[in-house]
């Protein structure tokens, strides 16, 4: 029998709740995980952005994930969260925030394990979620977080980095 975590055929991602819905995040992508701190409102800004953040002295770009999906705007909880993530936008690589209603866990997955996302009747744009796993009693959405935030959404995170710092 093969031994597939050590051939490196299985990745971690990290899970966390939207409302109801569960979606998972390569853990590769994951800088930390952070309580709220205070949030900096920026004006004349899309509905997604939250605002910005001192992490460590640099300023951190916050997104409402649930506004981004198109859901009802984060309710501050004792759960929510920032999951701060690097990702690469058409080569561009950014630093952000994103705030989740909580954090579940670090799941191990294999490529097998991983089916298509559904192509109708998907709340979702269809580039955001690369595939759905069903977990326990649960299906988790994973995401292709290059594809949820897109070049505009990189420009507008460096001018606002550039025009804060």
């Amino acid at each position: 029998m093969k031994d597939i975590e050590k051939e490196g055929l299985l990745n971690s991602f990290l899970t966390f709740k939207l409302s109801n819905e569960l979606f998972a995040v390569d853990v590769a992508r994951v800088i930390e995980i952070l309580e709220v701190p205070k949030i900096t409102a920026v004006p004349r800004s899309p509905d997604y952005l939250k605002g910005v953040i001192n992490l460590r002295g640099n300023v951190l770009p916050l997104l409402d994930t649930r506004v981004k999906f198109k859901m009802k705007e984060t309710e501050m909880t004792v759960d929510t969260c920032i999951v701060v993530l690097e990702i690469t936008i058409e080569e561009e690589v950014v630093v952000l925030g994103a705030l989740v209603d909580a954090v579940n866990e670090v799941i191990e997955l294999s490529p097998s394990d991983i089916k298509p996302a559904p192509s109708i009747g998907s709340t979702y744009h269809p580039d955001f979620i690369e595939g759905v796993v069903r977990f326990e009693e649960d299906f988790i959405m994973l995401l292709n977080i290059g594809k949820v935030f897109s070049i505009d959404d990189l420009n507008l995170m460096t001018e606002i980095v550039t025009n804060n710092n």
